[in-house]
């Protein structure tokens, strides 16, 4: 999957950087890998745009994923190359970024999981490069067929106005509800160091959520209209969440964040 996602941004000339580390897990060290893919535009500053690739580790039966961390994932791909086809000038700085280690591998928890957004976001912030950071758009399990996509309240409030707002005016209102959920997700290291993000996710993957982390989580459970509805309210809310991040003022490490609410491993 990662020589995959690897290859398909480069073809879009997409310059690729591979962040590469050791995560710390109950099951003992484990070598991760998160992929960076770079888009300049016409801005200094950059906008994420990030999902997590990997799968969650079951040794009972086969699991998929196609939906959680494939359809973020694909998604994601699609956007950069409908991105890396407009000209320069026409789009933001936009930095796409696949982490590793999302899943927890035996219980979810604020050591096991996340593991590759807790470690890139502490990577940039001791390097400065979180400054340039405006925001950061996640996506996560956006492939169900019956897509409902809840307000997310642990995120940024002027992003998810901005998001809502802009799936109305494409006609995609139905798909993105007023109901508010609480989720635990890659989001949560950015914000606590002060970055503005929305997480937009689906977290009700079949009658009863019965799909989600099961193997039925397969291909035929997925949606294509579902990743091109997110995908093109993603590209459309770009241009107004760039102008509302402009000339934002961070002050680092003083966001209100999530502790161990919210679900419970994805």
């Amino acid at each position: 999957a990662r020589d995959y996602i690897i290859k398909q941004l480069r073809r879009l000339d997409i310059k690729v950087e591979r962040d590469d580390f050791t995560a710390q897990t109950p099951l003992g060290p484990r070598s991760m890998t998160n992929i960076i893919g770079k888009l300049p535009g016409r801005s200094e500053g950059v906008i994420l745009v990030a999902s997590h690739y990997d799968t969650k580790l079951f040794d009972n039966f086969r699991f998929v994923g196609a939906n959680d961390g494939g359809s973020s994932t694909g998604a994601l791909l699609e956007i950069a190359r409908v991105l890396a086809h407009r000209p320069v000038e026409d789009r933001p700085t936009v930095w796409f970024v696949f982490f590793d280690g999302e899943e927890a591998l035996v219980r979810w928890s604020r050591s096991d999981s996340k593991y590759g957004s807790r470690h890139l976001a502490k990577k940039w912030h001791e390097a400065g490069i979180l400054r340039r950071v405006r925001a950061l758009i996640l996506l996560d399990m956006i492939g169900d067929k019956e897509l409902d996509i809840k307000r997310d309240a642990f995120s940024t409030r002027s992003l998810v106005e901005i998001i809502w707002r802009t799936a109305a005016r494409m006609g995609y209102g139905a798909y993105f509800l007023s109901e508010r959920t609480f989720v635990d997700d890659d989001h949560e290291p950015f914000l606590r160091l002060g970055v503005p993000a929305v997480d937009i996710i689906d977290f009700h993957y079949g009658p009863s959520n019965r799909y989600w982390h099961t193997a039925a989580d397969t291909l035929d459970k997925v949606d294509a209209r579902s990743l091109k509805i997110v995908g093109d309210v993603v590209i459309g809310a770009l241009p107004a969440i760039e102008a509302a991040t402009a000339t934002r003022v961070r002050s680092l490490g003083s966001s209100a964040v999530p502790t161990s609410r919210g679900r419970q491993g994805l």
